[in-house]
C-alpha cells in the first residue's frame, strides 16, 4: 500500500531521465512503475511534470560528466518550477565525490543511491519478489535483472563501491518475473547483473535458472550479457549447449589477455584458462557468436603486452568486439598503481585494436552477401525496417537495414528471414526480405 506520505501523488506527473547501463535502466523501470502504481502519471513533456526524476550513472569520468549536464538541466526546469521536486538517483549518489555534487546542486530535493529506491517511491509489495516495473524498452526486448552488485572487486572498478556486494535474486523470483514478461509482449528477454555467471545464492546456480526459463511457455528466446570468465562451471556449458530458447552469442568481458596484467587487475583468471574457455563454447555451442571488451593503457602495460593482445584478438576473430582506454578512478587500486601509462599510448592502442576489428568485421559482412539470414525486427517507419541478428544485442551493436517501398507486413517483434544485399560503412548491414 502506498505510505502516508505518497498518498498525495494521485495528481503527480513524472518526468524521466535515465542514463547509463541496463542495470540502472531496470532501476529506473522500477520507480516509475512504483510512481505509476500510486496513482501518478508519467509525462515526455518536463514542462508537464510535477517530479523530475534523473537516474545517473558514475562507472567513469564521462558518465559523471554526462550525469552533470543531466542533473544541471533538472535544476533548470527546478527554476522554472520551483513547486515541483527534482529527484537525483542512481550511482552518483554513491560516489565518493557526492558530497561535491549535493554543494554544487543546492536545487535537489532528494538524492537516492542505487540501492534506496525506496526513497524515492515506495516499492509495491509483489508475489515471488516480482518487481513492479514499467517498461521504457521497445515492447518485445526486456531485460530481467537476475542481480544486483558485485564481489569481483576489479582493481579498475568503482562498482562494487557504488552498488554494493552481490545479491542475487531467488530463481523463484526471476522465472516469476519472466513468465511475467512473457505473458505480455516480450519476445527477446535479456539476463543481466554486474556478472550473470556469478548468478546463485544458497546453491542455485545460474545453469539451474537456465534450466528453469526453459521450461517456460511462449514464443519467446533469452539473451546473456556481462559473463565473467571465471565463473563459467561445466554444468553451465553443458546448459547453454542444450538450451533452445538461448540464443547463441555470448558477452563476456575479459579484459586482457596479457598474464601479469590480469593479475594486476585481480580477474581472477589467466591467459591459458580464458583460451580454454573460448575452445569449450565454440566446440559445444555451434553457431556462437562471442562479444568482449578489452582495456587499453591499464598500469604496467608494454608495447609487448599490447601485441599479445592484438595477436589474440586476430586468432579468435570476435564476432563483437569493444575496447576502453583505461581510465584511471580515484579511490581504486588501479589508480594508485606504479608504471601508469600516458593517456595518449592508452587512446592509441585502443584506436589500433579497433582499426583491426573493423578490417575483420568489413571482412565478414562482405562474406554474408548474398546469404540469408534470420533477424529479429525492432522497428519499422519511413520505408525502412531495422532488425538485429542473434550476434547483435539491442542499443549495442550493429543493426539489418530493410529498405521496402510495398507496404511492410512485418511487425517489431517478428523473426524473418532476410538476404544480405550491401555491407554499409561502420559495420551495419541492408538486407532484402526473402
Amino acid at each position: 500500500m502506498p505510505s502516508e506520505r505518497h498518498k498525495g501523488a494521485a495528481a503527480e506527473k513524472l518526468f524521466v531521465v535515465s542514463l547509463g547501463c541496463p542495470k540502472n535502466l531496470v532501476n529506473t523501470e522500477m520507480v516509475t512503475g512504483a510512481f505509476l502504481a500510486s496513482g501518478a502519471a508519467l509525462t515526455l513533456d518536463p514542462d508537464e511534470a510535477t517530479c523530475y526524476f534523473i537516474n545517473t550513472c558514475a562507472f567513469l569520468a564521462a558518465a559523471r560528466e554526462e550525469a552533470a549536464e543531466a542533473v544541471a538541466e533538472g535544476c533548470a526546469w527546478k527554476e522554472r518550477h520551483p513547486a515541483g521536486r527534482l529527484i537525483v538517483g542512481g550511482c552518483l549518489v554513491a560516489h565518493p565525490d557526492s558530497a561535491s555534487w549535493k554543494e554544487r546542486f543546492p536545487q535537489v530535493d532528494l538524492w537516492a543511491g542505487p540501492n534506496e529506491l525506496g526513497k524515492i517511491a515506495p516499492q509495491p509489495e509483489c508475489p515471488s519478489g516480482v518487481p513492479v516495473r514499467f517498461l521504457l524498452m521497445r515492447p518485445h526486448v526486456a531485460y530481467l535483472k537476475i542481480a544486483d552488485g558485485c564481489d569481483n572487486c576489479c582493481a579498475y572498478c568503482m562498482i562494487p563501491k557504488l552498488r554494493g556486494r552481490k545479491r542475487s535474486r531467488s530463481i523463484e523470483s526471476c522465472v516469476a518475473e519472466a513468465r511475467q514478461l512473457i505473458e505480455g509482449s516480450t519476445k527477446e528477454l535479456i539476463l543481466i547483473a554486474q556478472d550473470t555467471t556469478a548468478f546463485g545464492e544458497k546453491g542455485e546456480t545460474l545453469a539451474q535458472l537456465l534450466g528453469e526459463l526453459e521450461k517456460l511457455k511462449g514464443d519467446f528466446r533469452y539473451r546473456i550479457l556481462y559473463t565473467h570468465p571465471a565463473h563459467y562451471t561445466p554444468e553451465l556449458i553443458a546448459a547453454l549447449s542444450r538450451a533452445k530458447k538461448f540464443i547463441p552469442a555470448l558477452d563476456i568481458p575479459l579484459q586482457h589477455i596479457s598474464g601479469h596484467l590480469l593479475k594486476a587487475m585481480n580477474r581472477h583468471t589467466t591467459p591459458r584458462e580464458i583460451k580454454a574457455l573460448i575452445g569449450k563454447l565454440r566446440k559445444s555451442i555451434p553457431g556462437l557468436a562471442l562479444r568482449t571488451t578489452f582495456i587499453t593503457g591499464f598500469p604496467g602495460e608494454t608495447e609487448a603486452d599490447f601485441r599479445e593482445l592484438l595477436d589474440f584478438t586476430a586468432e579468435v576473430r570476435f564476432e563483437r568486439l569493444g575496447v576502453f582506454p583505461f581510465s584511471p578512478e580515484p579511490g581504486t587500486p588501479a589508480a594508485e598503481m606504479k608504471k601508469q601509462v600516458p593517456r595518449e599510448v592508452a587512446e592509441r592502442r585502443a584506436k589500433e585494436l579497433m582499426r583491426r576489428q573493423h578490417i575483420r568485421t568489413a571482412r565478414r559482412n562482405r562474406a554474408l552477401l548474398g546469404t540469408e539470414m534470420t533477424v529479429m525486427l525492432d522497428s519499422v517507419c519511413n520505408g525502412c525496417a531495422a532488425a538485429r541478428s542473434d550476434a547483435d544485442a539491442p542499443e549495442i551493436d550493429q543493426l539489418v537495414f530493410i529498405p521496402f517501398k510495398k507496404k511492410f507486413r512485418h511487425r517489431p517483434g517478428d523473426r524473418i528471414a532476410v538476404r544480405i544485399t550491401s555491407a554499409l560503412p561502420g559495420g551495419d548491414l541492408e538486407a532484402e526480405l526473402t
